[in-house]
């Protein structure tokens, strides 16, 4: 009898994990299963973070942290990726 209680509890908390897991098992597999979506959600992902930093570059030289020269360059340099980034989304073609 007092081996029974742990192993219930053990099996109701394996059971609850599982529930608990299967909407990101689901989530893994549905992305194995579209390497294109996955890879566009990335580049989409990386695309928002490059317009966020160009947005900081451009705060930081309008405070005054980046001198005009500094600035200039840093931004080409942010613009070429995030246009390299588009590129490549464009790559994939439409979204399904």
């Amino acid at each position: 009898m007092d081996v029974i209680a742990p192993l219930l509890v053990i099996l109701v908390l394996g059971i609850v994990v599982l529930i608990v897991a299967a909407p990101l098992r689901a989530n893994r597999s549905r992305r194995a299963a579209d390497p294109d979506e996955a890879r566009r959600a990335d580049l989409e992902a990386a695309k928002e973070d490059k317009y966020r930093e160009i947005r900081d570059a451009e705060m930081d030289f309008r405070t005054g942290k980046l001198s005009e020269a500094d600035w200039r360059r840093l931004d080409r340099e942010l613009r070429a990726e995030a246009v390299e980034l588009l590129r490549r989304v464009d790559e994939l073609g439409p979204p399904a």
